[in-house]
């Protein structure tokens, strides 16, 4: 199935400073971006036909695949001054780099790609800054079965907040952990049907509009992950993952233990 990443836009809460035009999904994690560890996520799973959103930054993107360099993350011999790979990421990768504007919703960056998807009964789309270790393989295979227009991975409230439960007098009766409650929030992954593109209108947004739709029509699936999700959201939660990927702890990267 064919991969539509959104990765056009701005960031602001990932900026180091005003001169910071980086766009999120190029935050460093380990020798690679964000981006890259997301595509070698879907490429486990043997979907290796990508969509990329551009918007902000879009040249960083561009410039990263246009002048990849294999042996960065690949062993390889170098004999007779000539590198000779013993293995390769993106070889056989298709990309398609499409602009999508500089401020559209993540919905109108879906439409504008709509056409790079014609034929394509069912596809997967990413906010393109978050990690998992999901088996994506199960998510999908219950959404083909399924009658449903769209599916999203939910996971549970990531905050490290406590919710009071008070009385009318102030008494406060219970604290409770907001990871711990009965609660869920989006986690990013979607499969979708070419029909979610009948519930988003011009400028819109793909969940507020094209999933909260389905989900009034009783036509949008869950799917609830407890295991390893991580967002990107402030540049706090990248140097965690970051640092993670140094010490050895990179559940997300399931090719590594294929490969080993």
């Amino acid at each position: 199935m064919k991969v539509v990443l959104f990765c056009g836009g701005l960031g602001m809460r990932m900026r180091n400073g005003p001169g910071d035009d980086m766009p999120k999904p190029m935050a460093q994690v380990g020798p690679r971006p964000l981006i890259w560890h997301v595509m070698r996520y879907y490429a486990h799973f043997g979907h290796t036909d990508f969509i990329l959103c551009l918007g902000y930054g879009a040249e960083h993107i561009k410039n990263f695949f246009l002048d990849y360099r294999e042996t960065q993350s690949n062993d390889f011999v170098l004999r007779g001054g000539e590198v000779e790979l013993l293995a390769n990421d993106i070889s056989d990768w298709t990309i398609t780099f499409a602009q999508t504007g500089i401020e559209s919703a993540i919905g109108e960056r879906l439409r504008r790609v709509r056409h790079h998807l014609d034929g394509e009964e069912m596809f997967l789309a990413n906010y393109a800054d978050v990690l998992t270790d999901a088996p994506l393989d199960v998510m999908v295979d219950r959404f083909a079965a399924s009658d449903a227009g769209a599916s999203m991975m939910v996971v549970p409230p990531q905050s490290s907040f406590h919710c009071v439960e008070m009385s009318e007098s102030g008494r406060v009766g219970g604290i409770t952990a907001v990871s711990e409650m009965p609660l869920w929030e989006n986690g990013g992954f979607f499969v979708l049907r070419q029909e979610i593109f009948e519930h988003i209108p011009p400028g819109g947004d793909l969940v507020a509009d094209g999933c909260a739709e389905l989900a009034k029509r009783n036509r949008l699936l869950a799917y609830p992950y407890r295991g390893f999700w991580k967002p990107t959201d402030t540049i706090k939660e990248r140097f965690a993952l970051n640092d993670a990927y140094d010490r050895g702890e990179r559940p997300w990267m399931r090719w590594e233990k294929v490969a080993s």
